[in-house]
C-alpha cells in the first residue's frame, strides 16, 4: 500500500524525501488538509484592546505562543530525519543539490522551516529518519497529450512564479490543491466593514488619546471600538448581526472621518495599520498551517468506519472461524497455468474494489487467482472477508507475509512494503517564461515485491496490480504481450527521468531514461530470475537505508529504478490513466477511454477527503448490502 495504509491499524505519519537536482528537482515523501482561512477573513484578538498601548506588542507575543504550541503539537507527529537528510521546513526532507552520495550527506536548508520543524536554518536534525507508510514526491514537466487533462491547464492555479518564491504546494502539500477546490467566497461583507473599521480606529486611538483637547473624540472612539469588538464577539456572520448594526457603522465611519481631519503623525498611524496587517497574515499562516496539518492527518489516518470494520471482522474470524475454501481450489494456487494476479495490501476494501473490478470486466474468471500479500495485523480480517464475498469463478488467495522464511536477505525487510509512492517537483527555468512548477505522483515497487520470485517459485509470469486502482478493461490481453526480453512490463513515466533524479541515485551508473510506474505490471518471472533482479536490488540496498524503517521507505525509488534499469517494457499508455488521487483537472472522456484508473496520491478515493468526482468509479465496485459494512457505516 502506499501512504494512505488506511487499514493498517497504526495511522503513519508522513515523510517526504526532497532534493534539488539536475533541472531544480523537488523530491518528497508526501504529505496532501481542510479549508483554512484566507488573510481577510481572519483578524487579531480584538477584546479589551485599550489595557494599555503595547497590546499590539502583546497580541504579537501570544501569537507566537500560539503558533508554538501548535508547532510543539506538529512536532509529536512529524516523522524524524536523519543525519543525511535535512529538513526544508515544508514537511518535507531533503538532500543538498551537490550531495553525490544521499546516505553520507550532511545537508543545508533549502528553505524556511514551517510547522514540521524546529530545526533551525542551516542545521542539521539528526534524530533518525521518517517513520512513514507512504513515499511522495512533486514534478513539473510540459504536459502529455495522451494524458488526459485538458490542454492550458497543465500548471495548478496559483504555482507559476518566481522561483525564489516560497511554493503554496510545496509549504502545505496537497492541502492547497483541496483548498482551493473547495474554496469559499466571503458572503458576510457586513462583517469584513466591522473589522476594517476597527482596524483603521484602533490605528488612530493611540496618537488621538495624547491630543489635547481631544477627549471627546477619544472617548467616542474608544466606545465605538468596543461596540464593534463586542457585536463581533457574537457574530461570525452577517445573520447574526443585531438589527443597530448600520448605525453603529454610520456612527464609527464619522468618528473616523474626525479622526482624519486632525493633526496626528502619518508615521505612527502607518506603523500601527502595519502591525495590524502583520498581525492579520500571521493568523491567518497559522491557520493554514493548522489545517493543512489537520488534513494531513485526515489523509494518512484510517477512518473510523474502516477501522471498526478490519476490528469486526477480526474479531468474526476468532469467533467463528470460516471454512477454508482455499484448500478446495489447491490445485490453482502456485500453477502456472492459470493467469495469476498479485497484490499488496493492507486495505481490505481497497483490495476487495481492485479484485472485484477485475472479475466485473473479464469474460472468463475460471482461471483467475487472485493473490492477497498483507501483514500479520490484517491477515485476519482478510481471510474472513474473501471468505464471505465472491467474485464469480475467481480465486482469492490470502496470504501472510509472516509465514514466509525465505532468507537471510529478506529478514531484515519490513514486514509488508508495498508499491511506494513519490511525490515529485521540477521547477523549469525557461528564459521565455517564468518558472513554473508541477507536481506529479509516481509509484514504484516495495521492497517486499523483490520477494516474489522466491514465494511463487512455479509461476512462470504473473500480473501485479497496486490496491489502489479500479480496472475498466478486460486484462486477459496482457497475458499475451512478448516483454522481448525484458523483465518488466509497466506505463513509463517520462515526465520523470532518471537524469534528473542524479543527486539522488548516489555514484551508481545508469542510462538518463524514463522512469515507470506501478499500478499494473507485466512480470517474467522466468527471466527475472535470469537476470538475478533480486540480487541487484540486495546489492544496492544498503546504500540507501540505515536501518530505520522511514530510510526502507525512502529507498523504494532508488533502489527499484536501479534494479530494473534496462529492464522495463513499456506498455501502452492506454492502459492506465494515473492521477486520480490529486489531479483535479483529469477529463470525464479521458477516465471513460482508460483501461485501469489509478489512484495515485493521498486523496485516496475510500476516504472523505479523496476527490469527489472520482470516488463514483472506485464506489461503482465496492460491496454493498454486506452486513459488517453497514454495522460500520461504510455505504454511505
Amino acid at each position: 500500500m502506499k501512504s494512505h495504509s488506511a487499514a493498517s491499524g497504526h495511522p503513519p505519519t508522513a515523510k517526504r524525501l526532497s532534493l534539488i537536482g539536475t533541472g531544480s528537482v523537488l523530491l518528497g515523501l508526501h504529505n496532501r488538509f481542510p479549508n483554512g482561512y484566507n488573510a481577510e477573513e481572519s483578524s487579531p484578538s480584538l477584546a479589551n484592546s485599550f489595557a494599555n498601548d503595547n497590546k499590539m506588542e502583546e497580541g504579537d507575543e501570544n501569537q507566537k505562543e500560539e503558533d508554538k504550541r501548535i508547532n510543539e503539537l506538529v512536532d509529536k507527529f512529524k516523522p524524524t530525519l536523519p543525519q543525511e537528510v535535512i529538513s526544508t521546513g515544508k514537511g518535507e526532507v531533503a538532500f543538498h543539490k551537490d550531495n553525490k552520495n544521499p546516505t553520507d550527506s550532511k545537508g543545508e536548508f533549502i528553505s524556511q522551516p514551517k510547522h514540521t520543524s524546529h530545526t533551525k536554518q542551516g542545521e542539521v536534525n539528526s534524530k533518525g529518519p521518517p517513520r512513514s507508510h507512504s513515499v511522495s514526491s512533486e514534478a513539473t514537466s510540459v504536459p502529455n497529450p495522451k494524458d488526459g487533462r485538458k490542454a492550458g491547464k497543465n500548471t495548478p492555479k496559483g504555482s507559476n512564479g518566481d522561483a525564489t518564491q516560497k511554493s503554496c504546494l510545496l509549504e502545505f502539500g496537497s492541502y492547497c490543491l483541496w483548498s482551493k477546490e473547495h474554496k469559499e467566497v466571503m458572503k458576510d461583507s457586513v462583517v469584513k466593514r466591522l473589522k476594517d473599521q476597527v482596524f483603521v480606529a484602533r490605528a488612530y486611538y493611540p496618537t488621538i488619546a495624547k491630543l489635547k483637547g481631544q477627549e471627546k473624540l477619544s472617548r467616542e472612539m474608544k466606545q465605538n471600538i468596543q461596540d464593534h469588538e463586542r457585536m463581533l464577539s457574537e457574530a461570525i456572520s452577517d445573520p447574526d448581526l443585531p438589527s443597530f448594526v448600520q448605525k453603529k457603522i454610520e456612527r464609527m465611519d464619522r468618528t473616523i472621518a474626525k479622526a482624519k481631519t486632525c493633526p496626528v503623525d502619518c508615521n505612527n498611524v502607518d506603523k500601527k495599520l502595519r502591525q495590524i496587517l502583520d498581525l492579520t497574515e500571521d493568523e491567518a499562516h497559522f491557520h493554514m498551517k493548522q489545517s493543512a496539518f489537520l488534513h494531513h492527518l485526515g489523509v494518512q489516518t484510517m477512518p473510523k468506519s474502516h477501522h471498526c470494520l478490519s476490528m469486526r471482522l477480526t474479531v468474526e474470524y476468532f469467533r467463528a472461524p470460516p471454512a477454508d475454501i482455499e484448500q478446495a481450489h489447491a490445485h490453482k494456487l502456485d500453477n502456472p497455468s492459470y493467469r495469476q494476479y498479485i497484490i499488496f495490501s493492507r486495505n481490505v476494501l481497497a483490495a476487495s474494489v481492485t479484485i472485484n473490478s477485475t472479475v466485473m470486466c473479464s469474460k472468463k474468471t475460471g482461471n483467475m487467482v487472485f493473490n492477497v500479500l498483507t501483514d500479520e495485523e490484517n491477515f485476519y480480517t482478510m481471510k474472513l472477508w474473501f471468505s464471505r464475498q465472491s467474485y464469480k469463478a475467481a480465486v482469492v488467495h490470502v496470504m501472510n507475509m509472516k509465514d514466509f522464511k525465505l532468507n537471510s536477505y529478506s529478514s531484515g525487510l519490513p514486514q509488508l512494503s508495498s508499491s511506494e509512492e513519490f511525490r515529485i517537483s521540477i521547477l523549469t527555468n525557461d528564459e521565455s517564461s517564468p518558472a513554473q512548477m508541477r507536481t506529479e505522483f509516481t509509484s514504484v515497487f516495495g521492497h517486499s515485491h523483490f520477494l516474489i520470485p522466491e514465494i511463487f517459485k512455479n509461476l512462470k509470469k504473473v500480473v501485479v496490480l497496486d490496491d489502489d486502482v479500479v480496472v475498466q478493461r478486460d486484462l486477459s490481453s496482457l497475458w499475451d504481450i512478448d516483454l522481448h526480453g525484458k523483465v518488466n512490463g509497466a506505463v513509463k513515466f517520462c515526465k520523470v527521468k532518471l537524469g534528473q533524479l542524479k543527486s539522488y541515485m548516489g555514484n551508481h551508473q545508469y542510462r538518463d531514461s524514463c522512469s515507470w510506474m506501478s499500478g499494473l505490471n507485466v512480470i517474467d518471472l522466468e527471466k527475472w530470475r535470469e537476470l538475478k533482479i533480486t540480487g541487484k536490488h540486495q546489492q544496492a540496498l544498503p546504500k540507501f537505508h540505515n536501518g530505520s524503517e522511514a530510510s526502507w521507505r525512502a529507498a523504494a525509488l532508488p533502489t527499484s529504478l536501479l534494479a530494473f534499469q534496462n529492464q522495463i517494457f513499456p506498455l501502452d499508455d492506454s492502459w492506465v490513466l494515473s492521477g486520480l488521487g490529486y489531479d483535479y483537472r483529469i477529463d470525464a472522456d479521458a477516465i471513460k477511454n482508460a483501461g485501469i484508473l489509478h489512484y495515485n496520491g493521498n486523496m485516496k478515493p475510500w476516504l472523505d477527503l479523496g476527490i469527489p468526482k472520482y470516488r463514483k468509479y472506485w464506489k461503482k465496485f465496492l460491496t454493498h448490502g454486506d452486513q459488517f459494512m453497514d454495522q460500520c457505516n461504510i455505504n454511505h
